[in-house]
C-alpha cells in the first residue's frame, strides 16, 4: 500500500475531542494494551498530529503521527499500527517469521506467501482469516510488517503452507516508514519458551561441531575454508579448533582470514540500496570539496545535482536518487542540512538553492578524494562543457485542481475540493458524468443538455435562463476554466513538483540605456532550473559582451541576466536548439533584430 509515494492532503494537530475519541478506538482495536501503555502511546499533552493523504492508487487514508513518527494508519475506519508502534509494543499482534531475504520483496509491494514463512517447532500462533498480524524475520522479534491474513492457522496448515497467506499492507523501508526519522528496526530477542525448541537448538550446534571434525579427520580434500563459512560456522569451528587443540599459528591465522572475509562479506553484504546512499554520500562530499567555490553560492539545487555531484561520479557507476533510501534529493539535502554541512532556502517559489556551505565542517574535511580523479584544468575544462550538455528541458504538464464551485460536478467519480487532475482525467469525467445522466441531446449528439449541475458550474448568471444546450468542446473549455490552474515540473532525476497557477515563460525583454546603448535581460531561468550564473557567463564567451546578475526589481530573492545589447538571436538559439525548451515557454523572441543587408 505504501511501496509508492502518497499524497499528503492536509496536516493538522488533533484536538482533545479527537484525542479522546483517538484513545477510546486504539484501547478496542487492540484490547492488549494496558491503560499506562494506553496513555504513553495517546499522550495527553504531547503534540499528535493527524495527516490525509492520498495513496497511489488514490486511497483516502489517515495516519496519526506522534514524535515526528507515524504510529497509526486508518483505511475504513479501521487502525492498523505502524513498525514504529511494533518496535515499541513487539508483542502487540500475533507474529509470524520469514527469511530475511524476503523483507525486500515485501518492500516493493509483494505479500507474503506461505512457503516462505518459517515453521516453528512450538507451532504457529492462533489467528482467524482477516485477523491483523505481524512479520518478523528470522532471529530478531522486532516486526518488519504489518499484514492481514488470508488464511486461518488451521486452513494454512490444511494447505500444506502453499498460497498466499499475509496480504502487507505496510513495511519497514516503505514510504510510510520514510516519513518518520527512518530508524532501523531494534534486535529483540526471539522468546523461546518451549524446551523442546531448546533442545532443537542444542542439537543444531552439536551438529555443527560435530560436521567439521569429520571433514576434517576423514578426507583432506574436503577440508572446510574458514572463509567459505557463515558467520555461525565460523564460530563453532574457531570453538572446533580451541577445543581440539590445534596450533596457536594456524588458529591465529584462520582467525585472519575470517576477520578478513567477515569484512569483505559486510561490504558485499550491502543491499542496492544502501549502496546507492553511500554513493550519494560520496558524490556530494567530493563536489563540496572540489567543485563548488564560495562565489557560486546561491546555487540551484538541481544545477548542484546535474553540472556537479554527476561529474564525480565514478566511472561505470550511475547516481540514481530513486534507487537511494531518500527517494528524492530534497530528503538528501535536508538531512545533509540537519547535519549542519550547508544550508538550503526556497529563493524563489518552487525553486530551492544551496545558499550557505560549512567548508571547515569535519565531515568535509575528512572527505578523501577517490583515486582517478584529476584536479587538472584541462580535466575541468571538459568537466564543463560536460556539464554545458548534461541540461536536460523539464517535462512540463498542466494539472487542474477541483475547486469549490465545481466540487457538485467531481464528487460523483470521488474527487472533493483540492483533487488535482490532468486535462485527460477532466475530460473523462465529464464524459462520464454525461453518459451517466444521460444528457447527450436525443437530436444531435454533437450538443449536451445542461442540467442544474452544470448550470451552477459552468453558467454564468446572465446565462442561466438563455443556454439549455452546449456543444461539446465548449462543455470541456468552460470546466477547464473554471478550475484551479496548477502545474507539475519534473526536472532530470528528480521527483515532479507541482505548483499553483500556470508556469511563468522565460521573459526577455530589451530595456535601453544611457547613450542610447540597449540590453538584453532575461528573467524566470530558475524556474525551468537554468542556473542564472551558468546562462549569463555562457552568452557572455558567445556573443564577447558585458554579462551582469542583478536583483529583479521589487523582489528580494529573485535574480534576472542582463546582456549588452541585443542577443535575443543567440538566446533564442540557445535555448530552443541546445536547451530543447520548448517555444511556447519562452516570451519575447519576437523582439529579435531584423537582419538587413549591409550597404
Amino acid at each position: 500500500m505504501f511501496s509508492r509515494a502518497f499524497r499528503v492532503r492536509s496536516n493538522t494537530a488533533i484536538k482533545g475531542s479527537d484525542r479522546r475519541k483517538l484513545r477510546a478506538d486504539v484501547a478496542a482495536a487492540f484490547p492488549h494494551f494496558s491503560a499506562e501503555q494506553l496513555a504513553e502511546f495517546i499522550p495527553n499533552k504531547e503534540e499528535l498530529n493527524v495527516i490525509k493523504i492520498y495513496s497511489h492508487k488514490g486511497e483516502a487514508l489517515t495516519v496519526y503521527m506522534n514524535h515526528r513518527n507515524p504510529i497509526l494508519f486508518e483505511i475504513e475506519k479501521t487502525l492498523y499500527p505502524t513498525v514504529y508502534t511494533l518496535w515499541l509494543y513487539p508483542d502487540l499482534l500475533p507474529a509470524f517469521s520469514t527469511w530475511p531475504p524476503v523483507l525486500q520483496k515485501l518492500a516493493g509491494g509483494a505479500d507474503l506467501m506461505l512457503p516462505g514463512v518459517v515453521v516453528p517447532s512450538s507451532g504457529f500462533p492462533q489467528v482467524e482469516r482477516g485477523a491483523l498480524c505481524a512479520v518478523t524475520l528470522l532471529g530478531n522479534r522486532a516486526p518488519v510488517a504489518v499484514a492481514v491474513a488470508t488464511m486461518s492457522t488451521a486452513e494454512m496448515l490444511a494447505a500444506g503452507m502453499k498460497g498466499k497467506g499475509f496480504a502487507v499492507l505496510h513495511t519497514y523501508m516503505d514510504h510510510l516508514w520514510e516519513y518518520g526519522d527512518k530508524s532501523c528496526p531494534p534486535t529483540l530477542a526471539p522468546l523461546v519458551t518451549d524446551s523442546a525448541e531448546k533442545e532443537s537448538a542444542e542439537d543444531e550446534e552439536e551438529m555443527e561441531k560435530k560436521e567439521p571434525i569429520i571433514s576434517f579427520s576423514t578426507d583432506p580434500l574436503q577440508h572446510v575454508d574458514v572463509g567459505d563459512l557463515s558467520l555461525k560456522e565460523q564460530d563453532s569451528c574457531a570453538v572446533l579448533m580451541g577445543t581440539e587443540g590445534l596450533e596457536e599459528s594456524r588458529a591465529a591465522e584462520t582467525a585472519q582470514d575470517a576477520n578478513a572475509e567477515v569484512q569483505r562479506e559486510a561490504e558485499d553484504s550491502r543491499t542496492p540500496q544502501e549502496q546507492m546512499d553511500a554513493l550519494f554520500n560520496q558524490c556530494f562530499f567530493h563536489a563540496l570539496k572540489c567543485k563548488v567555490k564560495k562565489s557560486d553560492l546561491p546555487l540551484l539545487t538541481s544545477t548542484f545535482l546535474r553540472s556537479h555531484m554527476f561529474s564525480c561520479c565514478p566511472a561505470g557507476q550511475q547516481l540514481d536518487i530513486k534507487k537511494s533510501s531518500y527517494k528524492k534529493f530534497s530528503k538528501f539535502l535536508q538531512c545533509m542540512q540537519q547535519q549542519r554541512i550547508l544550508q538550503v532556502k526556497e529563493l524563489n517559489k518552487g525553486v530551492e538553492s544551496i545558499v550557505e556551505v560549512d567548508w571547515k565542517h569535519p565531515d568535509i574535511k575528512a572527505f578523501a578524494v577517490p583515486e582517478g580523479f584529476s584536479s587538472a584544468s584541462a580535466a575541468q575544462d571538459s568537466k564543463s562543457e560536460d556539464r554545458e550538455q548534461a541540461y536536460h528541458a523539464p517535462e512540463i504538464i498542466p494539472l487542474y485542481g477541483v475547486s469549490t464551485k465545481m466540487i457538485p460536478l467531481f464528487q460523483e467519480s470521488g474527487h472533493r475540493k483540492g483533487s488535482i487532475l490532468s486535462s485527460s482525467e477532466v475530460r473523462n469525467i465529464i464524459i462520464n458524468y454525461v453518459k451517466t445522466n444521460e444528457l447527450v441531446d436525443e437530436t444531435n449528439k454533437n450538443f449536451v443538455r445542461v442540467n442544474a449541475v452544470l448550470c451552477d458550474c459552468l453558467l454564468d448568471k446572465s446565462e442561466q435562463d438563455e443556454i439549455s444546450k452546449l456543444k461539446w468542446d465548449d462543455l470541456l473549455s468552460r470546466c477547464l476554466e473554471q478550475l484551479q490552474p496548477l502545474h507539475q515540473v519534473t526536472f532530470f532525476g528528480q521527483d515532479p513538483i507541482v505548483r499553483k497557477g500556470n508556469i511563468e515563460p522565460i521573459d526577455i525583454t530589451i530595456a535601453q540605456r544611457s547613450s542610447n546603448k540597449k540590453v538584453t535581460i532575461i528573467k524566470n531561468l530558475e524556474l525551468y532550473g537554468l542556473d542564472p550564473q551558468c546562462v549569463a557567463n555562457i552568452l557572455q564567451q558567445k556573443v564577447q559582451a558585458s554579462a551582469t546578475i542583478t536583483p529583479v526589481p521589487g523582489t528580494k530573492d529573485r535574480v534576472q541576466v542582463q546582456i549588452q545589447g541585443n542577443q535575443i538571436h543567440h538566446l533564442a538559439k540557445m535555448l530552443l536548439e541546445e536547451y530543447q525548451l520548448p517555444r511556447k515557454y519562452i516570451q519575447g523572441l519576437e523582439k529579435a533584430p531584423k537582419l538587413g543587408r549591409k550597404k
